[in-house]
């Protein structure tokens, strides 16, 4: 699944992430990234990344 390789997402793509508040929910929020914060090459609930606007959420899906 590319969303849980590291490699595979860089700051200014464009990704739909998952909030730690809507993690039951599993609510969408769709954003550009800032920054990447999982350190490890893969993540199997998907990477942590920042987005421009400052929330936090792991990469559930990236927009082409």
């Amino acid at each position: 699944m590319a969303h849980t390789k590291r490699s595979n997402i860089a700051p200014g793509m464009t990704v739909d992430i998952v909030l730690k508040k809507d993690q039951r929910t599993g609510t969408l929020t769709r954003g550009t990234v800032k920054r990447l914060l999982t350190k490890s090459p893969v993540h199997h609930h998907g990477i942590k990344v920042e987005l421009t606007d400052g929330q936090v959420g792991r990469v559930k899906n990236i927009i082409q």
